[in-house]
């Protein structure tokens, strides 16, 4: 059930000519675009913490968002007042902020051929409160018997789903429902006097059963566990130039931010990115091959449609190093003369959609992880990233490893702790020697942050070396 559908325009006796009406109002003849996007969201959180359920929560957020666009300017106005003249109101404010006045009568058809990528049901009410508590519970007991010099234990189980509507002066309409799940375990270890924590997590857009009926809650609190006994062993990191080999899958997330956003198409039509103007042309290493692709099955960056609706695609941004294209919203694609490509994202009903990256990738390439980590005599294995932030404009970035390595004559052998990358991922990309053949997404944990919104997001790459690289360090 579509609540948007099944509940909302009921109860509030909104049909086709009301929502015709709406979007009309906030079109004109100098207008490029205008839309509606209404959202019906649910979001539940279950922390346990050593033994103790300590939250349960659940939100409940509906309203609506009505945009109009002349050229650069956009007026947007939103409410959760779902009364008919309440949001004629809204589409009169938001036309008026672009200064037209004139009408433009708007004719909409229902838009369902895509692809359905996830369920529609909600996860949350898939399993009852006490399943999801005894869970909880279940996998704490399991990671204190695992390992005795377990100090503490939090483990978060959360979920969310969303009805959306999206109608548009383009003339179509659709409706779509997003699940999302996500399971975290944080582990903190002490040996004698030191003490390290470890994490892992994983998610999707599914059911609760698809993880709590599976192993693989406890495959990722044994990786917790895993990567806290790490660094117990670590020792600090020196700092200077270096050979990095990054492992595969999470530590996308530094071509996602290194890479990914300046590849946006906000970004490309201000001239503000590193990568303006640069289609056509080798902007990495020809073993690159960047894409974003929001058309995964069940993952966490994947979307049936965008929040404009688009249907989501598989876009190549970078093919053996030459620059393809951007990642474009309406607003965007129009205003540069090219084809949306699917990635027009927003937050909730209360923010302007804008390009954003869905699940962004490194394609794999012909060597295997054992020859790139043979091919170093002296450098580093950063397998784990537990955040960074990068300058868009100037491309510049720290990133710090939450799980790394020495590599001594071909060799994985210490693991360091302290250790920052530091670079500019124009620059970085080029510098890419080898590429494995062992790409992997993540586990589904990803978030990105724009301009003050949040949305989910999937990263992915193979293992790779890089040459020559800053790494920041903390020996002495």
């Amino acid at each position: 059930m579509n609540i948007v559908k099944d509940y909302i325009f009921p109860e509030n006796k909104l049909g086709s000519d009301q929502i015709e009406a709406i979007v009309s109002e906030a079109s004109g003849s100098s207008i490029d675009l205008s839309d509606l996007y209404i959202q019906y969201t649910t979001v539940e959180s279950w922390t346990c913490e050593d033994g103790i359920v300590k939250n349960g929560s659940q939100q409940i957020d509906s309203g609506y968002g009505i945009r109009a666009v002349s050229n650069e300017k956009t007026g947007f106005s939103y409410g959760n007042n779902f009364d008919f003249e309440k949001i004629i109101e809204a589409a009169k404010l938001s036309k008026s902020i672009v200064k037209s006045n004139e009408d433009k009568k708007i004719n909409l058809k229902e838009y369902n051929d895509f692809k359905k990528l996830y369920i529609s049901e909600s996860p949350i009410t898939s399993i009852s409160d006490k399943e999801k508590v005894d869970f909880l519970r279940e996998v704490d007991n399991y990671i204190k018997k695992k390992d005795k010099r377990v100090q503490q234990v939090i483990i978060n189980l959360s979920s969310s789903h969303d009805s959306i509507f999206v109608a548009n002066s383009l003339g179509k309409y659709c409706f779509d429902d997003r699940p999302l799940v996500r399971f975290n375990v944080m582990v903190i270890l002490k040996s004698n006097d030191r003490v390290e924590r470890g994490s892992a997590g994983g998610g999707g857009r599914y059911s609760y059963s698809t993880i709590l009926g599976t192993n693989k809650p406890f495959e990722l609190a044994d990786e917790a566990i895993r990567i806290a006994n790490v660094n117990l062993d670590s020792i600090p990191c020196k700092a200077g130039n270096t050979t990095v080999v990054l492992g595969s899958g999470w530590p996308g997330v530094l071509l996602h931010e290194a890479v990914g956003h300046g590849l946006e198409g906000d970004f490309n039509r201000k001239k503000t990115s590193n990568f303006s103007d640069q289609i056509g042309k080798q902007v990495a290493s020809e073993l690159c091959t960047v894409i974003d692709d929001g058309t995964i099955d069940n993952r966490r960056g994947s979307l049936s449609v965008d929040d404009e609706g688009t249907p989501t695609a598989k876009n190549i941004l970078i093919e053996n190093g030459i620059l393809k294209g951007y990642m474009q919203d309406l607003m965007n694609a129009k205003l540069m003369n090219v084809e949306p490509t699917g990635n027009g994202r927003r937050e909730s009903y209360a923010h302007l959609p804008m390009p954003r990256m869905t699940n962004t990738y490194m394609l794999g390439g012909s060597s295997t992880s054992d020859e790139i980590i043979d091919s170093v005599k002296d450098g580093i294995y950063a397998v784990n990233f537990s955040g960074g932030q990068v300058d868009i404009t100037s491309g510049q970035f720290v990133f710090t490893a939450s799980e790394a390595y020495k590599i001594e004559s071909g060799k994985v052998t210490n693991s360091i702790k302290g250790m920052t990358l530091i670079g500019n991922g124009p620059d970085v990309l080029k510098k890419v020697s080898m590429v494995a053949d062992d790409m992997k997404l993540d586990d589904g944990v990803g978030t990105c942050g724009k301009e003050g919104q949040s949305v989910p997001v999937g990263v992915g790459q193979p293992t790779l070396k890089i040459d020559d690289i800053t790494v920041g360090g903390t020996e002495v």
